[in-house]
């Protein structure tokens, strides 16, 4: 049997549509010190870390837990909940263009996001393209992440999608790779460019 036409296409966030980076907040804490924001980065608020807050760990909870372990860097680590929206600068404009492309071809638009659940409303409210998906699911707020098959499902039970009618994005290949076992056509995103060429090979641009 013929295998459906790709016609949905759902989005990871960060790295594919907002640049996002604790370097871009960290950089100007350590005033420019890349050696200690680095050790900073690898040994207090490690990406191990952060990530229990996009599983749906509080940032209190996070913080509560550094803070008796690290004293003399408390507002260092503080900062990292309370200053988040300055480690997103800005869109990658360039796939916010193919984003727009495929809402005018009238392309069905959702997005699949590790991302705590505290910190995305304010994107949300920041970056108007957010507006332009038909549905977004969180981590934070579902309690698991990828490369977790379960919030691959949650997405395609929550919202009717059929994973051999749809196109999964990331950054990260591991979360492709489940995309494809589930029978999503995964795209691991390395440029703008190079996504526009693979969405063109399907017929969506």
């Amino acid at each position: 049997m013929a295998s459906a036409h790709r016609r949905i296409v759902v989005f990871d966030l960060g790295g594919v549509l907002l640049r996002w980076d604790p370097r871009f907040l960290y950089r100007k804490l350590f005033d420019g010190d890349e050696a200690a924001m680095e050790r900073f980065l690898a040994t207090v608020c490690t990406q191990e870390w952060n990530e229990c807050q996009d599983a749906g760990r509080s940032f209190a909870d996070a913080v509560a837990e550094l803070v008796p372990v690290h004293a003399q860097q408390s507002e260092l680590i503080e900062a990292f909940g309370k200053r988040f929206g300055e480690m997103v600068p800005g869109a990658i404009e360039e796939t916010v263009e193919v984003v727009a492309e495929l809402k005018s071809r009238d392309v069905p638009l959702y997005a699949l996001s590790n991302w705590s659940a505290e910190t995305f409303p304010p994107l949300r409210a920041r970056f108007t393209f957010l507006e332009w998906f038909d549905g977004i699911v969180i981590s934070g707020e579902e309690g698991f992440m990828k490369p977790d098959p379960r919030i691959f499902r949650v997405l395609l039970e929550r919202y009717r999608i059929a994973p051999d009618e749809s196109v999964f994005i990331d950054d990260d290949p591991r979360n492709p790779a489940v995309a494809a076992s589930l029978g999503m056509h995964g795209i691991h995103f390395r440029s703008p460019q190079r996504l526009r060429s693979e969405l063109r090979a399907l017929g969506l641009l």
